[in-house]
């Protein structure tokens, strides 16, 4: 049976947020927790799945979005390394694995957005 509601730490660890964000975006309305018989916040399955859905990615600031192109990728195993140019002498390189590479079908020279959320970098093509 699917779950319906998280406790905050589950909620905040499954967005990828602290417990501390959690906590302010309910005070502001951007996520709608509710409250359990003990008064703690829970956040209902269907906010985390609104929230991780992928028009999420659409509602990143510009700030956490980087156009870029693609300078240079490595593949070895498993995983890549990706180096892109945003602006010269601007450089970035992301980790990733092969499979996204292979997937995004990255190359030298292709414009690329590098998404930066958290400590983690995601490739868009």
């Amino acid at each position: 049976m699917p779950r319906e509601y998280y406790s905050a730490g589950e909620a905040a660890k499954t967005l990828g947020i602290s417990v501390d964000t959690l906590r302010r975006w309910d005070r502001q309305g951007r996520i709608k927790a509710e409250r359990d018989r003990s008064n703690h916040r829970v956040v209902p399955a269907s906010e985390i799945e609104r929230l991780r859905g992928e028009s999420g990615l659409a509602h990143l600031s510009a700030r956490n979005r980087f156009n870029a192109v693609v300078t240079d990728v490595k593949i070895e195993g498993l995983m890549a390394q990706v180096e892109m140019v945003v602006s010269d002498p601007v450089r970035l390189v992301a980790l990733v694995t092969r499979d996204a590479v292979e997937e995004l079908d990255l190359k030298p020279g292709m414009s690329a957005t590098a998404i930066v959320k958290s400590t983690s970098v995601m490739v868009q093509h």
